[in-house]
């Protein structure tokens, strides 16, 4: 059976530049922190993957350090802001993703989560009305674009906001990068991160990218690698694999209209054949280009996730599925959409390798679901 992959928003395929980085890396035969010739090769090589990053985000590469993938970036990053920062309060938007909202949770500081719009968009008003009401200094966290919607969220305004009202801003930017600019200094945020394998890397690696120098507060302690911040012996294949893929990627962003243009053609094909089927997270223009999350009326996700993927297809529900445990999506109901509506949301998101084909056939499986549905 041909088989179609339209799930980049939880794992791109690998990209080629990465594969040879990663294989050629596999070959260095000595520890990045050794001070002999193998040792400097190594370093050598994260020292390219660093600024390959940097450049993907417009950063400085020695304000990369490594980990082992956007959760870890972001548990890093909450916990520098309460260690180091000394931030008393959290201003969460109710949208990200998990690796933000249960570290949140979990660190039993005063929190507020901020509901988004029925377009998605966590607007700068609620941010500074959350903030009069926090206890100050407090750490923001709001993503630049949702892994689920596709939504962009306005990021540099809300840094202003909370600059001025002297917060910090950590912004996960797992799903953004890649497919859209990301501008760390246009940003203005505190903690930027990112991970790998949503870029075309390899799994099992990411980054978190610092404004400004702060005291050490790692999750892991030992050697003092990643200036202190990572402790443990460096991952060199999958560093090398995320610094080919990132450079990839920021060569290839100009291909994202074509990608825009085969989204934009799968949505009016699926709306086409079912007009009373939702588009959640906006207009086009204010979502990622990749990316559509639409609902069948009556069809619960999980069921045309299956449906799917017997007929070639992989894509994403809108709902998780937790200790067996199907539960609407948290998004989605963010965006005060009612629960029914949350459980019929699936997610198609495209990438590098995504043809035309793909979309004929992700779109010829759920017309014929929806018509079967509709007898």
């Amino acid at each position: 059976m041909n088989s179609t992959y339209l799930d980049y928003n939880a794992t791109a395929p690998l990209r080629p530049e990465a594969r040879a980085a990663l294989l050629a890396a596999l070959e260095a035969p000595a520890n990045p922190s050794s001070v002999h010739r193998f040792g400097r090769a190594a370093r050598g090589i994260a020292d390219i993957a660093r600024r390959q990053v940097a450049d993907l985000v417009g950063a400085e590469a020695k304000r990369v350090v490594f980990t082992s993938g956007g959760t870890e970036a972001n548990n890093l990053a909450l916990r520098l802001a309460c260690e180091a920062a000394g931030v008393k309060s959290l201003v969460v938007a109710a949208i990200e993703h998990d690796s933000v909202l249960r570290p949140a949770r979990h660190l039993g500081l005063p929190l507020t989560e901020i509901a988004a719009g029925p377009d998605g968009v966590v607007t700068v008003a609620a941010v500074e009305a959350a903030l009069a009401k926090a206890a100050a200094p407090a750490l923001v966290c709001l993503m630049l674009a949702n892994n689920e919607t596709g939504t962009i969220q306005p990021v540099a305004a809300v840094t202003r906001a909370a600059h001025a009202a002297g917060a910090l801003v950590l912004c996960d930017a797992v799903q953004a990068a890649g497919k859209i600019p990301v501008d760390f200094s246009q940003l203005g945020c505190d903690f930027l991160t990112l991970s790998g394998h949503k870029l075309g890397g390899p799994t099992g690696v990411g980054a978190l990218v610092l404004r400004d120098d702060w005291v050490p507060a790692p999750l892991l302690r030992g050697g003092g690698q990643e200036q202190g911040m990572r402790a443990g012996t460096e991952n060199l294949p999958g560093i090398a694999g995320f610094g080919a893929a990132a450079a990839a990627a920021q060569q290839g962003l100009y291909g994202m209209k074509q990608i825009a243009a085969l989204r934009d053609r799968l949505q009016a094909t699926l709306q086409e054949a079912c007009p009373a089927a939702p588009v959640h997270g906006g207009s086009a223009e204010t979502r990622l280009p990749n990316t559509l999350c639409i609902g069948m009326p009556g069809m619960p996700a999980e069921t045309q996730v299956m449906a799917f993927d017997l007929a070639g297809v992989a894509v994403s529900a809108g709902s998780a599925c937790s200790s067996g445990k199907v539960t609407p999506s948290h998004v989605l109901t963010a965006m005060g959409l009612p629960e029914q509506a949350a459980r019929e949301a699936v997610r198609f998101s495209l990438g590098w390798a995504s043809k035309a084909e793909d979309i004929e056939r992700a779109a010829a499986a759920w017309i014929a679901l929806w018509q079967r549905k509709s007898k």
